[in-house]
């Protein structure tokens, strides 16, 4: 997972590329970088650390355009290293190019070995590399021609933003996997990004998303919009829902916010435990926490203090950095849960480790009960879009029975919402979804090519 951005404001987009990758940090927080684009040349800026890290005081002025594009980066593909760093740069054909890329190519080995062999050398680990050399290659002054022939190629998911010295483009996968959004700035500009929050915070408007394998190229004329000619069915991650959203973004008709709240619900009705509290894994088990709590009229309360300068423990690099980013970022409230029976609502358990961290803390500050309800179903199969699951080794519910993960993580009692719930609390149709790291029908076989 990755957080990108692209902005066309003829009064600036340096400070806004700023503020909007600011609101994309919690989906990637080892790097940082934005491209700038004058009209006739680009500038681009890129580090590893967080976004205020990189742009610090200034190095925003050395930026000066009227496009732009950014990206927050957190690894899935090469390696947290600087050089994997985004947005990449090109220069062919008399045109240099920038791009910025949120996903997983699942053929991008196979199409990079071809590459090499016709002589390409690589100066990334990363598939978004691939997407560039393929775009500037095919790059004959027809720029969405480029790209629709490197879409021909490329294979899983991708959302996808491209600078050119006079021209924004953003493209997304024929699934529309990773989400983009599309909306304007104050200034009558144009906004692109993985979630509205960008939109928001600089005083624009939510227009539309992008559509499932369609291109949009904004310039100095407007924007233009060239669809898929062939719809596919959309397979929209339905993890973008369940954890890497923030709480305000509606993504392909799906606020997470409401999602997760009703997800919430569903887990009361299909799982009710006798408790005197609900206790939330923050933050984005915040509104299930609230759904459970209202369905089952059982109260809130804060039995978990956050801190607030810890980042993600789902998108650290190594085990070792989630176990103590876990212990650093939540702390038990005993004088909350002492002699109480709680439910524990979360958002998902991928490998296990923070929630017997959870548990047994809750235990040590007095916890009489700890019952766990999760708001996802039961990861058992690997993510090959952009999700940090590679292997099933490393995913405890394809190893274990939901009675093993209990036992295991110390819980009272597990319980996992249905399949069926989940889809309910999306209310978009079930087959518009990607579930396959939780029923294995991947949209895109990760063994083609």
């Amino acid at each position: 997972m990755c957080g990108v951005i692209g902005i066309y404001d003829e009064k600036g987009v340096a400070k806004k590329l700023f503020f909007g990758l600011s609101s994309l940090q919690h989906r990637g927080q080892e790097s940082a970088g934005m491209s700038v684009s004058n009209g006739s040349e680009i500038v681009r800026k890129k580090g590893m650390g967080l976004v205020s890290d990189v742009f610090k005081d200034g190095v925003l002025e050395d930026l000066q355009g009227s496009m732009g594009i950014g990206h927050v980066r957190y690894s899935t593909a090469g390696g947290s290293f600087e050089f994997n760093t985004q947005p990449l740069m090109a220069f062919a054909k008399n045109t240099t190019m920038s791009l910025a890329h949120n996903g997983n190519l699942i053929n991008y080995q196979i199409l990079r070995t071809r590459l090499e062999e016709e002589g390409m050398m690589f100066q990334t680990t990363i598939d978004s590399e691939v997407i560039l050399y393929l775009i500037s290659r095919y790059y004959k002054g027809d720029i969405v021609q480029a790209v629709r022939k490197a879409m021909g190629l490329i294979k899983g998911a991708y959302a996808v933003v491209l600078l050119l010295e006079d021209k924004l483009l953003a493209f997304r996968d024929p699934y529309g996997i990773r989400p983009l959004v599309l909306g304007d700035t104050p200034d009558g500009g144009w906004i692109v990004s993985s979630e509205n929050a960008p939109i928001d915070i600089i005083g624009g408007r939510y227009i539309r998303d992008i559509q499932p394998g369609e291109v949009v190229v904004i310039d100095q004329e407007g924007i233009q919009s060239f669809p898929m000619e062939e719809e596919q069915k959309p397979k929209h991650c339905s993890f973008e829902y369940v954890y890497f959203a923030r709480n305000d973004a509606t993504l392909d008709g799906v606020n997470s916010y409401n999602f997760r709240r009703r997800c919430g619900e569903i887990l009361y009705e299909e799982f009710p435990v006798d408790v005197d509290l609900v206790v939330a894994v923050p933050d984005s088990g915040i509104p299930s926490a609230i759904g459970y709590s209202q369905a089952s009229h059982i109260p809130l309360a804060e039995g978990l203090v956050k801190n607030r300068y810890m980042g993600r423990t789902f998108i650290k690099p190594t085990q070792e950095e989630r176990e103590m980013a876990v212990k650093l970022k939540l702390n038990p409230l005993s004088h909350v849960v002492s002699g109480k029976r709680i439910v524990l609502l979360d958002d998902s358990i991928v490998r296990g480790t923070t929630s017997a961290n959870l548990i047994s803390r809750l235990r040590e500050a007095g916890a009489k009960e700890v019952h766990m309800r999760v708001t996802s179903p039961p990861v058992v199969n690997p993510c090959y879009y952009g999700i940090d699951t590679p292997s099933r080794k490393h995913l405890i519910a394809a190893n274990m029975s939901v009675e093993e993960i209990e036992e295991k993580i110390g819980a009272d009692s597990l319980r996992f919402i249905s399949e069926e719930g989940m889809v309910k609390a999306a209310r978009i149709a079930g087959d518009h979804l990607c579930m396959a790291c939780f029923d294995g029908h991947y949209p895109v076989d990760p063994i083609v090519l």
